[in-house]
């Protein structure tokens, strides 16, 4: 076992005090900081060239990767293993007046004993087992084990069979820049160096699945996620004649029922189940009060898949939408016909149908109607789109469809299912090829050494549960499923753009073995330090010495 508790724990905290928040200048600094800090070793002192500073491309925030490798002396190999990490955190907002020293764990943790804490906060905090501060846990403990281990190589190259790399990425918070940069450089250097990948060892962080939950988890592959997302047309009218049109807030709000907190439309695959989509946004499009109804409503929701493609995910939630929106419709009748009997008007069936339609059918459909010209024109309200900063990817999206609708011929009310943000591709590790089974059996190897070091079992499952970069390192989807993807996302080649092929040359089987810590993203974010400084950091070195030993 390696003795890297002290170390790791210094490192953390030298990157923790770099505030490196996602779309800030703090990501530059960060990447500077480890930079400089890599710089230092005399093994980067000799070999310059294996160390580089990596701007992002394709990104409209300045900011940089830090990539390096190590070259094993102990006898001619190509075999290589990335050991991959974020460096941005999530805001510090949430710490309140505390914000000062969100950054400064131990000057954080000597403020929180003067705080009213939960009791298992309280009870963490006075062990002394437990590190506090924004990004301990999520995951610059993480990148430090990576540094640590990296260090300990490129003092024992002759250790080394094969190759040992680097990846410390910016932007995993936001929208995977960092990541999707950087498989060009490892494709580079794959073509410089003769690089074979044959694993990739994430180190995003492990939290517990439920309350006194006793287990730590390392995770091969990852769930996938997608955003769909739902423009809904209605039929404005005054609401003093409420019933003479068709509110999409009223529809938008049956949506939102029929596929929030759904376990139905959860993607259980060997014997795991990922959490049920959540409404993330309900908005409708009106800039300003009036007394008109509005014209468009827009929701879009988190959608976790473990097997599904986004090809079926798509005929799937269409069906939810078909129901919620003939539920809507029947409830409208209802109380349409109630209404009618009380005030004394007379009843007449009200003319609205259940309608759904996807995206890319709509938009065959209007260029078949209108070809060049609608193409001409779409092309142009793009590039104009584009200049309004303050549009992320999905309202602009949602503004591309709000305006393509404006060429239907059938302006009846409807339902139009898209995509409007980055697709994180599930990853399935299950021992398809000989690499995987190569990592899957060395991975078991490495928890039957730690574990009698350790007092809580380490258990292996499936599918990381939270978003993180190890979707961008492989893809377990077919050329349809990501056909979908491009096909139904409005954003497709002008706001929005990914590479997947170069996704598809990388392909690298993945596990994640991260910190282990409870409230990432909120103001207790902390890690147990024997797990992620310790056990971490073993457990990899145990990984790394059967596949480059």
């Amino acid at each position: 076992m390696l003795n890297s508790r002290e170390e790791i724990m210094r490192v953390t905290d030298e990157l923790v005090k770099v505030e490196s928040v996602v779309n800030t200048a703090g990501e530059i600094a960060v990447s500077t900081h480890l930079y400089k800090h890599l710089q230092s070793f005399p093994y980067f002192q000799e070999h310059p060239d294996q160390l580089i500073m990596s701007r992002t491309v394709n990104d409209e925030v300045e900011r940089y990767n830090v990539l390096a490798f190590v070259k094993g002396t102990k006898q001619p190999s190509d075999k290589t293993v990335i050991l991959m990490g974020h460096t941005d955190t999530v805001g510090i907002d949430d710490y309140n007046h505390l914000k000062d020293v969100a950054c400064h764990p131990q000057e954080l943790m000597k403020a929180l004993q003067n705080e009213p804490l939960p009791a298992l906060v309280k009870q963490q905090l006075d062990s002394g087992e437990w590190h506090f501060g924004r990004g301990t846990c999520d995951m610059k403990a993480g990148v430090a084990s990576h540094v640590f281990l990296l260090k300990y190589y490129a003092e024992h190259p002759e250790e080394l069979a094969g190759n040992l790399v680097l990846l410390a990425e910016c932007d995993e918070e936001d929208s995977s820049h960092g990541v999707l940069s950087s498989l060009k450089d490892l494709k580079k250097w794959r073509e410089e160096h003769g690089f074979d990948y044959i694993a990739l060892i994430n180190s995003d962080f492990v939290a517990p699945r439920y309350d006194g939950d006793p287990n730590r988890y390392i995770y091969k592959g990852t769930v996938g996620k997608l955003l769909p997302s739902f423009l809904i047309t209605g039929y404005e009218t005054h609401a003093g004649s409420a019933f003479e049109g068709l509110d999409p807030n009223f529809i938008a709000a049956e949506l939102t029922r029929q596929i929030c907190y759904n376990p139905d439309l959860c993607d259980e695959a060997y014997g795991e189940t990922p959490v049920p989509p959540v409404s993330l946004k309900q908005t409708d499009f009106k800039p300003t009060y009036t007394i008109q109804t509005a014209l468009s409503a827009y929701v879009y929701y988190n959608f976790f898949i473990h097997t599904w493609s986004p090809k079926k995910a798509l005929g799937i939630l269409k069906e939810q939408a078909e129901i919620a929106f003939e539920n809507a419709l029947s409830l409208l009748r209802e109380r349409h016909r109630i209404f009618c009997e009380r005030s004394g008007q007379t009843w007449k069936e009200l003319p609205w149908k259940t309608r759904v339609l996807i995206y890319e059918d709509m938009k065959k459909q209007l260029v078949e109607e209108h070809g060049d010209r609608f193409l001409t024109h779409m092309k142009a309200f793009k590039d104009e789109l584009l200049k309004d900063k303050s549009l992320d990817v999905r309202m602009f999206s949602a503004r591309v469809v709000e305006e393509e609708w404006k060429w239907m011929k059938d302006k009846s009310p409807a339902i139009i299912l898209f995509y409007s943000s980055l697709y994180s591709p599930r990853i399935e590790l299950v021992g398809k090829d000989e690499r995987e089974q190569n990592l899957i059996h060395a991975l078991e190897q490495a928890v039957e050494v730690v574990q009698p070091h350790y007092p809580h079992p380490i258990v292996m499952r499936n599918f990381f549960p939270y978003v993180c970069d190890m979707s961008c390192v492989a893809l377990s989807d077919d050329e349809e499923g990501i056909l979908a993807i491009e096909d139904n996302n409005p954003s497709w080649g002008t706001k929005h753009y990914v590479e997947y092929q170069d996704i598809r040359d990388i392909n690298v089987p993945c596990i994640n073995i991260g910190p282990y810590g409870y409230d990432a993203h909120n103001r207790y974010e902390r890690m147990e330090i024997q797990f992620s400084a310790e056990v971490v950091p073993n457990v990899t070195n145990e990984i790394i010495k059967r596949l480059l030993g």
